[in-house]
């Protein structure tokens, strides 16, 4: 008796442990609502689903449950989307506090003021060298002393090879987010081209270069009306081995300045020319000439600058999907794994190598460019979000990743998307966007504790603008749409 007992005790125990949980029950209708939510947030869209991807999933403990998927094994051109495997892969090789330093060196010795020779400017990879770094260097070498230059200003950028610009959409153009790479670089590579109307009708318009110096040409032909619609055009060319700036057109009088972004073509003897002007501005005269060359190894240290510590480039790449500054923490991946001269092409395998080590099939997906301004990338939904989840799992880098994300109605890309919205501040997502390409994917957080991980992608001739309208009304529902009862 006492057997049959303890046997039919077992069973009902058994019986009940098999049974769904409140808690369970709630999720799998939690599930169903979602599902049903975003079904009907694509089908009230009219966009064609086969150029759609979706992958929703809810976090669960070491787990990533499927909500709702549309074509998730499907590939896509993730556009920026790239820039997720991209920080990822970086922050996992790097600790977040990496530096990269740009140094000014000399052989000879400073006599009265003078160095008797060259002066070395050596470039060390930072994507973010700007004015305020430049200044930084120029005030060391200001408080040595130092008032003169008696030989030339030698440009070294010789941490990375001379291959300016990865596999892009389409031959390069002169807009800055089309910037060259280098590894001595310059306010990223590109200059202000401010245009004002003259001071009568008929004069030439006023243009003004920021920052000034003497390896921008400018060739103005643009004049001033008296009323009308502006017509001004700036291009940046490459003629007789110069980079000139071209304006042209006309402005009305007492119009508003208009500012005009362009890339440059050479970043070191960029860089080389404004540290010269930057110097001549704090009374050190460089008497010599700006030229490439490589620093000697006996070379003395006058000063040096560090960058931003790599969390916060990682945050200025993610949060304004900057393409230069990803291809240059490419290239530094290269330079400190070993290469000399880095190659883009070598940081793109090394981060190929961490995507699969982060859970991704190898020949599964296509990443050639870590910027994203590329359709040679493909990524299924499915592989954005394993990359997220994976992401998530490693406390290492995870902090870092999710607070360079853009949040939503707040920074970066989507400072004006979601706005007073259920979503604002519970979304961080990067976005992607190409001619026929949007994309959005990230994290959702719920008040209820849950956390969302999705990916929605679209490759296709419809409106885009409507596209991002669609995605941002998916990313509401994850927030507010289906609720655990």
């Amino acid at each position: 008796m006492t057997h049959l007992l303890y046997i039919a005790t077992a069973s009902l125990i058994l019986f009940i442990t098999l049974l769904p949980t409140s808690s369970q029950a709630d999720s799998k209708t939690w599930h169903r609502s979602m599902r049903q939510a975003l079904q009907n947030e694509v089908t009230s869209s009219g966009l064609t689903k086969s150029g759609l991807g979706i992958w929703v999933g809810e976090v669960k403990g070491e787990e990533l449950l499927p909500i709702y998927t549309l074509n998730n094994k499907k590939q896509f051109v993730p556009a920026s989307l790239s820039k997720i495997p991209t920080a990822a892969a970086i922050l996992k090789s790097f600790p977040p506090d990496i530096v990269f330093k740009t140094e000014v060196l000399a052989t000879t010795p400073v006599q009265n003021g003078v160095l008797r020779g060259d002066i070395f400017l050596r470039g060390g990879g930072d994507p973010a060298f700007v004015s305020e770094k430049m200044w930084f260097l120029v005030n060391e070498l200001r408080r040595e002393g130092i008032t003169a230059i008696a030989g030339d200003l030698i440009v070294d950028d010789n941490r990375f090879d001379k291959k300016r610009s990865s596999r892009r959409t389409t031959d390069p153009v002169d807009r800055a987010y089309d910037a060259p790479i280098g590894a001595l670089s310059f306010n990223w590579n590109s200059v202000n081209v401010y245009v004002r109307p003259g001071d009568k009708v008929g004069e030439r318009a006023k243009v003004i270069i920021d920052p000034v110096n003497d390896y921008i040409q400018v060739r103005n032909t643009a004049k001033t009306k008296s009323a009308g619609r502006r017509t001004i055009q700036v291009s940046r060319k490459r003629i007789n081995s110069r980079d000139v700036i071209e304006v042209s057109g006309k402005i009305a009088l007492g119009a508003a300045e208009m500012v005009s972004y362009k890339n440059i073509t050479e970043p070191d003897i960029w860089t080389g020319y404004n540290f010269k002007e930057f110097l001549r501005q704090r009374g050190i005269v460089v008497q010599g000439q700006v030229k490439a060359g490589v620093t000697p190894t006996a070379a003395r240290v006058l000063a040096a600058n560090e960058s931003k510590p790599l969390r916060q480039i990682i945050a200025d790449m993610s949060k304004f999907s900057n393409n230069f500054v990803a291809e240059m923490l490419t290239k530094n991946l290269a330079a400190e794994a070993g290469e000399s001269p880095a190659t883009l092409g070598r940081g793109v395998e090394l981060i190929n190598n961490k995507l699969v080590s982060m859970g991704l099939s190898r020949n599964t997906f296509e990443f050639n460019n870590p910027s994203g301004l590329s359709t040679d990338n493909k990524f299924t939904p499915g592989q954005i979000s394993t990359l997220l989840f994976s992401a998530h799992k490693d406390f290492s880098f995870y902090p870092e990743f999710l607070t360079a994300l853009p949040i939503a109605g707040v920074d970066g890309t989507l400072k004006k998307r979601m706005s007073n919205s259920t979503a604002e501040r519970w979304v961080r997502a990067k976005t992607g966007l190409l001619n026929g390409v949007a994309a959005l994917a990230g994290y959702a957080g719920r008040p209820d504790g849950t956390l969302i991980i999705f990916s929605f992608m679209y490759n296709g001739p419809q409106s885009l603008s409507h596209v991002r309208n669609t995605f941002d009304q998916m990313a509401v529902q994850l927030t507010s749409g289906a609720t655990l009862q």
